[in-house]
This record gives C-alpha cells, sequence and structure tokens, in this order.
C-alpha cells in the first residue's frame, strides 16, 4: 500500500508554487506534457503565495518561513525573467 501523503503546510506551498512554476514554463503540466506561459496564472499563484506569508506571519516554524520565503523570492525572480 504506496504511503498516504501528509496534508501540512508545506503541502500546500509546495503545490501552489509548482502550479506557479508550470506557469513560469520551467515544469511541463503533468497531464498534457506541455510546457506553456501563462503570465497571469504564475503572477495569481506567487500572489497567493504571498498572501499566505502575510497571513501566517508568527505562525509558522523556521522551516515553513524558510521554505515559504525562499519560493517567493525564486518565482519573483522568474516572473520577472520571463
Amino acid at each position: 500500500m504506496p504511503d498516504q501523503i501528509k496534508a501540512d503546510f508545506s503541502s500546500l506551498v509546495l503545490s501552489i508554487a509548482s502550479s506557479a512554476a508550470m506557469s513560469c514554463g520551467l515544469a511541463p503540466d503533468q497531464e498534457t506534457g506541455e510546457t506553456r506561459i501563462d503570465k497571469n496564472m504564475a503572477k495569481f499563484n506567487i500572489d497567493l503565495l504571498m498572501m499566505l506569508r502575510e497571513k501566517t506571519k508568527s505562525n509558522l516554524t523556521d522551516d515553513e518561513n524558510h521554505l515559504l520565503a525562499s519560493l517567493i523570492q525564486d518565482l519573483q525572480t522568474r516572473f520577472i525573467q520571463m
């Protein structure tokens, strides 16, 4: 029997970041295998991560805070490069 995927904050953040990465053309769509750029969706997902950072301020572990900050910084850099 396969392991259960743990539903936690990091999984949520990584899921949103994955959607942002796909929208930036950094990863193929898992269903179609196609890589495409959707700036509006990329911006939406990055903004969603930034909103989560603001709403969870002072409530995250150091690891969660570092993960979220790193992902936002990387995705913002990739978005600017598009």
